[in-house]
């Protein structure tokens, strides 16, 4: 085969990475195609003692799934042999050869189609792998992706700073332990629980560890002291800004009246602005404290997260921190999306709103003059929320139509009944 001054022979086309083999035939179905492959080596190498031997024991046909070609499935029927070992002291009476760069041993899969797969399922995972491969016509199954992922060889000795911290293999149920080397980033072993015994076991096992850097979890301590006395204890960095979190927010609930009294007495050396308290809360600020409420509300009554959102048109996520979130922190949120540039005229503008000048044309002229850089737009609109929240609705000049009348206005079956008799 030619493919411009280079010469491809049928070996080089489905094999390139092998050596030592040699293509007897290719048939083509309708269902893929079959390739027919035998070994081009008179001899090969004892996998024991490395002892090369020619004299052959028997023959048989293996047959492999390989990589698809033109959108076909192809299968590899390769003719392997059994070689006898002619050494004394080996183990071994006979072996099977194994063609370098098609077969390995116990695989139904020629080396090449393995490496997609590897490849594949470190990029995709289990069923979005499998959804790819049944579009590539690539015989593979999701559990058949998985079972390609090998763990990497854990080291002899731990890392010098090691990062040890749990995780959830099933959340609630099975919790397990992750050994990272915390200077290269790069995950060392998994441990099967978050029990001291079997972090003490694995250090023993791996000495070396200079620093460790753990989570909050008591068993860890315990495993470090008893197994890595001379190592020396650190929290990592998200351990640290949440310890720092907690405790200032328990802080702060313990001293909850102080600041409240202080914040109230702030409050009363200040000059009373007699409009402030007619005036109404931001929208955004009356649209958290509905949601936060409708959301718990539901929570308490049963439904679970996917149907609050569905029910009240939001994302799973936005439930959920309404959910585990306090109305005051929600409430703080919202109150910082606010205009900030307009909050220090709020102020003036609802004194003169509070006199009757809801001109939004002369108030933006009197704010401009006392420094306001902002645009009209803004003003307008916190104009309009103001007065749409003092507004009051107009009685109806319709009468109610006997459509829409109450229902407990209409007699009963009973009445009827009655009337009738």
């Amino acid at each position: 085969m030619l493919m411009g001054d280079v010469c491809l022979s049928p070996e080089g086309v489905f094999f390139p990475e092998a050596a030592g083999v040699r293509v007897e035939r290719l048939e083509v179905c309708a269902d893929g195609a079959l390739i027919l492959v035998s070994s081009a080596c008179s001899s090969r190498s004892c996998p024991d003692c490395g002892i090369s031997s020619r004299r052959v024991h028997s023959r048989y046909d293996r047959q492999m799934d390989d990589r698809p070609v033109a959108g076909r499935p192809v299968r590899v029927r390769l003719t392997v042999r059994r070689f006898f070992c002619d050494t004394p002291t080996c183990r071994r009476r006979t072996f099977v050869e194994q063609v370098d760069g098609v077969t390995e041993p116990y695989q139904r899969a020629s080396s090449g189609l393995r490496s997609w797969l590897r490849a594949v399922a470190a990029e995709l995972g289990g069923r979005p792998g499998a959804r790819l491969c049944r579009k590539l016509s690539v015989p593979a199954g999701r559990m058949r992706l998985l079972r390609q992922m090998h763990a990497p060889p854990v080291p002899d000795r731990a890392p010098r700073v090691l990062g040890v911290d749990e995780f959830a293999f099933r959340h609630g149920r099975r919790y397990g332990t992750i050994l990272v080397d915390a200077e290269t980033h790069r995950p060392v072993d998994v441990l099967p629980d978050r029990t001291s015994e079997t972090l003490a076991a694995w250090l023993r096992d791996h000495a070396g560890a200079e620093v460790v850097c753990r989570d909050r979890a008591s068993a860890y301590t315990r495993a470090i002291r008893e197994a890595a006395p001379n190592a020396t204890e650190a929290a990592d960095r998200w351990h640290l800004l949440r310890n720092l979190s907690l405790a200032v927010e328990q802080v702060c609930h313990q001293h909850r009246a102080c600041l409240r009294k202080y914040a109230e007495q702030q409050q009363r050396n200040q000059p009373q602005q007699p409009t402030l308290d007619l005036l109404p809360p931001a929208l955004i600020v009356d649209c958290v404290r509905r949601r936060h409420e409708e959301i718990n509300h539901m929570v308490d009554t049963g439904y679970p997260v996917s149907e609050i959102a569905r029910r009240l048109g939001l994302d799973r996520k936005t439930v959920r921190r309404y959910r585990d979130t306090g109305l005051d922190v929600l409430l703080a949120s919202a109150r910082d999306r606010r205009n900030v540039p307009l909050d220090r005229f709020k102020p003036y503008l609802q004194a003169q709103f509070a006199v009757g000048n809801t001109n939004a044309t002369e108030l933006y002229e009197q704010i401009r003059e006392r420094g306001f850089q902002g645009g009209y737009s803004t003003l307008s609109r916190y104009v309009r929320t103001i007065a749409r929240r003092h507004s009051r609705p107009r009685p109806s000049a319709r009468p109610e139509s006997p459509h829409h009348q109450r229902v407990d206005h209409a007699p009963s079956r009973e009445a009827v009944a009655s009337s009738s008799r």
